[in-house]
């Protein structure tokens, strides 16, 4: 992996002596992509919420309904390093249905620098749904290190609720009719002390963040992939009335994958110098 953006500057003293660049062409230590992918600095009480997202050359978010298909080793590295510096991992419901989605587990190297920023042993899941169509005797919601969130509306069906949990789930309301205000379950999660977000998805989710202004940071793999097919975007639904502008932070790469990282424009924090 090396970085692209932004370009760091190697003295000619350092080339004398063969000390490589930060981030030069190599495996990065789980060490490096962690700081280079640090949640920023910001007021106490405020959620950060980011979105980690692969897409195709084409604009594919999935192949044959999933997105694992589409990654490769070095982004599978920086999804298990977004995950371990998360304090809650924010996904829809479908995606857990199409994913498998998993407890997150924890992680030694990481353990050091997650007690010193005051974090638990691992992230939370929080599951995004009007419905609660979920199995609720998965692991996800029976044997999780951190017990699973359920996200959904005052108007959820109650026998569904009880279910979730009856499974160790704690069901948290972010919504007032069934379905889950997206701003709400930002505040919500914050006021529970989960203040470092990571989304996953899928795209409907994603596309509802965007549209409520809540999401403040994206992490796009650009895969070097076509697929052609009509698979979805990484965002779906409404459209924006103005298109929201995000900045660049950093640009990574990697056997031809792209680690594109942006922030929100008028974010409180906007750094080209993290990493």
């Amino acid at each position: 992996m090396r970085r692209l953006f932004p370009v760091t500057d190697q003295t000619s003293e350092d080339r004398e002596r063969g000390v490589r660049p930060p981030g030069g062409d190599r495996e990065w230590t789980l060490d490096e992509l962690a700081e280079a992918y640090a949640y920023p600095g910001r007021e106490a009480g405020r959620a950060w919420l980011r979105g980690n997202m692969v897409t195709t050359l084409d604009g594919a978010a999935q192949h044959e309904g999933r997105s694992h298909t589409l990654s490769s080793a070095a982004d599978m590295r920086v999804f298990g390093v977004l995950r371990a510096l998360a304090d809650a991992v924010v996904v829809g419901a479908e995606t857990v249905r199409q994913e498998g989605y998993r407890p997150v587990r924890a992680r030694e190297a990481f353990a050091a620098r997650r007690a010193a920023a005051g974090q638990g042993p691992a992230a939370a899941v929080a599951v995004v749904t009007a419905g609660l169509d979920l199995d609720f005797s998965l692991p996800l919601f029976t044997a999780p290190l951190v017990p699973t969130l359920v996200l959904t509306g005052a108007a959820a069906p109650g026998e569904r609720v009880r279910a979730a949990e009856a499974a160790g789930a704690e069901v948290v309301v972010a919504g007032e009719g069934r379905g889950v205000d997206p701003a709400r379950a930002v505040r919500e999660l914050a006021a529970r002390g989960l203040t470092r977000l990571l989304t996953e998805g899928g795209p409907r989710l994603l596309g509802q963040f965007v549209a409520a202004g809540v999401l403040d940071e994206l992490c796009l793999t650009v895969a070097p992939l076509l697929v052609a097919g009509g698979a979805q975007r990484i965002a779906a639904g409404p459209g924006l009335d103005l298109p929201a502008r995000f900045e660049p932070v950093s640009l990574l790469s990697d056997d031809g994958f792209l680690f594109c990282r942006y922030a929100r424009t008028g974010a409180p924090w906007i750094s080209r110098d993290q990493g």
